[in-house]
C-alpha cells in the first residue's frame, strides 16, 4: 500500500482508503453487517489502513459497523476519519431531503452544525466507533443557516480536548474553504470525483493543490457505474439511490460502457480489473491524495486494496485522458 500525507498534518492515509457509506446499508437497499466487517478486516490486512464512515450511514450503523471490524486491531495502527452535520435525529438547520432509514421509517435529514450539535456528534461517533480520538473530523456538508466559525470553533475545542487530531471539510467550495481556514487549520476537503466526473478540477482542486490542502476524492467508481458491471437493464434493489440517478440513465451507461470497452485492453495486458485500472488513475491524477472505495463484501476490499499493485507508465495515463476526451468526458 502506499500512504500519502494529509495536508500540513503529521496524519497519513492508506492511497486506497475504505469508505463505509454503503457498509450502512442506507440509500444502499440493505447491508450484511458480518459481510461488511469482514470486507473492513480484509482492506486492513492488505494495508487499507483508513476508513472514512459518518453517522448519518445508516444512521450510526456504519459507525458501529467500523467499531466492531477494529475492535481488535492497535488503535495507533488505524486512521479513522468520520463526519458530523447531517442530523436525522434533529430538526434544526437546512433541511436536505426527505429519506427512509433501514427498517423503512420516514427521517427528515437536516444539515446542521451549530457548536452544541457539534460537540454532543463528537460523543456519539466516540462511542459508537469505540475509540478516544478521531483522526480527521469533517464537516458531511456546509450548513447555511450556522456562521462557519462557529462550527469550527467547536472542532478547535474538541481537538483542545485530544478527541479529534485534524479537522477537514466535504463537499466545500474554495470560498467555504478559506473561510474555515481562518478559525482552524482545515487539512483536506472531501469532494466527489470520478473519470466521468471532474467538475471540481476547475477551481477546487488547483486551490488545494496551491494550499497544500489534501483531496479526498469519494465516489471514485462512480457508484459502481465504472466498474463495467452496470448494464442497461440493470435491477436496483428497493432504497438504492442510485435508481434514478443522471448517470445511471440508459445513454450514460453506453457511453460510459463504451469508453470501459476501450481501455479494458490496458487492463488485460496489466492483469488487472476495470475498477482497479480506475481507481489507480484516479490517485495519480494532479491533486488527488486518497481515492475512498467502498466495498460491500471481502472479495471487493481485496480487489480495491491491491489496485495500489497497478502501475501507469505517463503514456498509459495519456491514452485514458485521450479516451476520455474522444467520449466527451
Amino acid at each position: 500500500m502506499e500512504y500519502r500525507k494529509i495536508g500540513n498534518s503529521d496524519l497519513e492515509m492508506s492511497a486506497i482508503t475504505f469508505g463505509a457509506w454503503a457498509a450502512g446499508g442506507w440509500m444502499w437497499g440493505s447491508t450484511d453487517r458480518n459481510e461488511a466487517i469482514e470486507a473492513i478486516q480484509a482492506g486492513y490486512d492488505l494495508g487499507v489502513t483508513s476508513i472514512d464512515t459518518a453517522p448519518i450511514y445508516g444512521q450510526g450503523e456504519s459507525e458501529e459497523i467500523v467499531g466492531d471490524a477494529i475492535k481488535d486491531i492497535s488503535r495507533d495502527k488505524l486512521q479513522l476519519v468520520t463526519k458530523f452535520g447531517m442530523r436525522w435525529d434533529l430538526e434544526k438547520g437546512d433541511l436536505a431531503f426527505k429519506s427512509k432509514d433501514n427498517n423503512g421509517k420516514d427521517i427528515d435529514i437536516y444539515k446542521y452544525a451549530g457548536k452544541e450539535s457539534v460537540i454532543y456528534e463528537c460523543e456519539q461517533s466516540l462511542k459508537r466507533l469505540g475509540t478516544d480520538y478521531i483522526d480527521l473530523y469533517q464537516i458531511h456538508w456546509p450548513d447555511s443557516t450556522t456562521p462557519i466559525d462557529e462550527t469550527f470553533e467547536a472542532v478547535a475545542r474538541l481537538v483542545e480536548q485530544g478527541k479529534v487530531r485534524y479537522a477537514g471539510v466535504c463537499n466545500y467550495n474554495v470560498d467555504q474553504l478559506q473561510k474555515a481556514n481562518e478559525t482552524i487549520e482545515i487539512v483536506s476537503n472531501q469532494i466527489p470525483f470520478s473519470m466521468v466526473n471532474r467538475g471540481v478540477e476547475k477551481e477546487t482542486v488547483p486551490y488545494c493543490i496551491e494550499n497544500n490542502k489534501a483531496v479526498l476524492a469519494y465516489s471514485p467508481m462512480e457508484r459502481g457505474l465504472l466498474t463495467g458491471k452496470i448494464t442497461v437493464d440493470y435491477h436496483f434493489e428497493e432504497g438504492d439511490h442510485r435508481k434514478g440517478n443522471p448517470f445511471f440513465k440508459p445513454e450514460s451507461i453506453e457511453r460510459t460502457n463504451a469508453f470501459l470497452a476501450r481501455i479494458k485492453p490496458l487492463a488485460d495486458e496489466k492483469n488487472a480489473s476495470l475498477s482497479q485500472l480506475v481507481l489507480r488513475w484516479t490517485i495519480e491524477r494532479p491533486g488527488i491524495t486518497i481515492a475512498l472505495v467502498g466495498a460491500r463484501n471481502k472479495q471487493q476490499s481485496v480487489q480495491n486494496a491491491k489496485a495500489i499493485d497497478v502501475k501507469l507508465t505517463s503514456d498509459e495515463i495519456q491514452f485514458i485522458n485521450d479516451e476520455l476526451k474522444t467520449a466527451g468526458f
